[in-house]
This record gives structure tokens, sequence and C-alpha cells, in this order.
């Protein structure tokens, strides 16, 4: 029996004061999925994730940004036959980001219209219930 080949990703739910999610497409994809990427040499996860949303998006974080969520599988979306494994974190932003790198699209949308976009496994079927409860507290929060 052949073992599945595993990425090994840091990847990181980003919303807005509005609630809404970044949901981001790579070049050449067409699905729809947190931002993030691979981890380089002795990179924790909360320094990975910084570089990657800063290459990729214009975002400048820091560890002090993000909360980790935890650390979860699923199918790879872009690469067939792959399972990616994923530390996850979360941070709330108001700046909006700018494609850059390998990213060819990035959407905020309302997490409630989900089903609305093509997404990667790990999005829709793993991180979906924590986006939408996280989605609603700061809703709840802003409207109180």
């Amino acid at each position: 029996m052949t073992e599945t080949p595993v990425i090994r990703i840091v990847a990181a739910v980003i919303l807005n004061a509005a609630g809404q999610l970044l949901l981001v497409r790579k070049r050449d994809t067409e699905t729809f999925m947190q931002p993030g990427g691979k981890f380089e040499e002795g990179e924790t996860g909360e320094d990975a994730l910084s570089r990657e949303l800063r290459e990729e998006l214009g975002f400048e974080l820091t560890a002090n940004d993000f909360q980790y969520v935890g650390r979860f599988s699923a199918k790879a979306a872009n690469e067939i036959g792959h399972m990616v494994d994923c530390d996850v974190h979360f941070t709330v932003i108001e700046t909006e980001g700018v494609v850059a790198s390998e990213i060819e699209e990035l959407r905020w949308i309302d997490p409630v219209s989900i089903d609305d976009v093509a997404l990667a496994p790990l999005t829709s079927k793993v991180m979906r219930p924590y986006i939408l409860t996280m989605s609603s507290a700061i809703l709840n929060r802003t409207n109180t």
C-alpha cells in the first residue's frame, strides 16, 4: 500500500471588522482557499505565515497578530493525490490586501455565502464551522 504524500503548510482564517472572510485563488487554479503557504527551513508557523502574507498580499503582520487555531488535514486542492497538513491561525485585519506573487485573485466574502464559491477542501470541509463561528462573534461585537 502506497502512502498518500503530505504537503506541510500554514494558513490563516482572516476576517475583517464586518465579519467578511478573505479567500485567495492561486494562478492557474480554480478553487479559493485561506491564504498561506509552505514552510521554509527553520520557520515557525507564525514566521511562515507572516512571510507568506507579506509576499502574497502585502500584509505586515507579526506572530502577535495571530491566534493559533489548530492543526488540520484535508485533501490538497491543487496537487491531486496529496493531502495537506496545515497549522491554521486566526486574525482580524483592516487592510484590503493586494494581489502579488502566485495569487491571481482575492475576495472578501460573507461566510454565510461560502457555498457560492469553489473552495479548497480544507476551507469547505474542515474550517467552515470555525469560520462561521468567528464571523458571527465579530458581528455580535460590532452590533452591541
